[in-house]
């Protein structure tokens, strides 16, 4: 899985796409109601650090995804898409980016448990 999400994330930067994964991380953080604090405590990641991933000013590490996306309940590929370039979505319909966006932040409305995927 770390594999072949790597190379799907260095596909899209070498082909120019810009995935914005500290926006996608900021806005299902602020749809949790937390704060940078509360998803460092859930996440064992520094709240400086994670400022600096949501504001792109570091990239995150596969670990650091994969605890953040754990923490908030959800797979990685659901953060990543949230981040993706609408560009980068030419071959989904538009419905289906509704329906597929809908329901990445409904993951967001369950319950949060710890080591969820």
């Amino acid at each position: 899985r770390r594999v072949l999400f790597r190379s799907l994330l260095q596909i899209n930067i070498l082909e120019g796409n810009f995935v914005d994964i500290g926006r996608a991380i900021k806005l299902c953080r602020s749809q949790k109601g937390w704060t940078l604090r509360e998803l460092a405590k859930r996440t064992g990641i520094g709240v400086s650090h994670l400022s600096m991933i949501e504001h792109n000013q570091r990239d995150a590490s596969m670990t650091a995804m994969e605890a953040i996306a754990n923490a908030l309940g959800m797979p990685l590929n659901v953060l990543v898409f949230l981040a993706s370039d609408p560009k980068e979505l030419t071959g989904i319909n538009n419905e289906l980016k509704e329906k597929l966006s809908r329901a990445a932040l409904e993951l967001l409305r369950l319950p949060t448990t710890d080591h969820l995927f």
